[in-house]
């Protein structure tokens, strides 16, 4: 098992990237620094508030490689 040197101080986790925990600390402060140029609403996540963004405008950026269809973002 890998080690995780990086502690949350406001609960029992732990974290191998010192990303991982600041991402995993806006649970606890409610921090949501992504907001939305067009509606305002925010967001814990860049990645969320990007796909909330392609919503707004529509884009579908993401095409399949074997037919027509285009997605809003990438799932497997």
């Amino acid at each position: 098992m890998r080690e995780r040197p990086f502690h949350c101080t406001d609960c029992d986790k732990s974290f191998v990237y010192k990303q991982n925990l600041l991402k995993h600390q806006r649970v606890h402060s409610g921090e949501k620094p992504f907001a939305c140029g067009d509606c305002g609403k925010s967001f814990k996540e860049k990645l969320t508030s990007i796909n909330h963004q392609r919503i707004q405008t529509r884009e579908k950026p993401i095409a399949c490689i074997d037919c027509d269809k285009s997605f809003r973002e990438k799932r497997t």
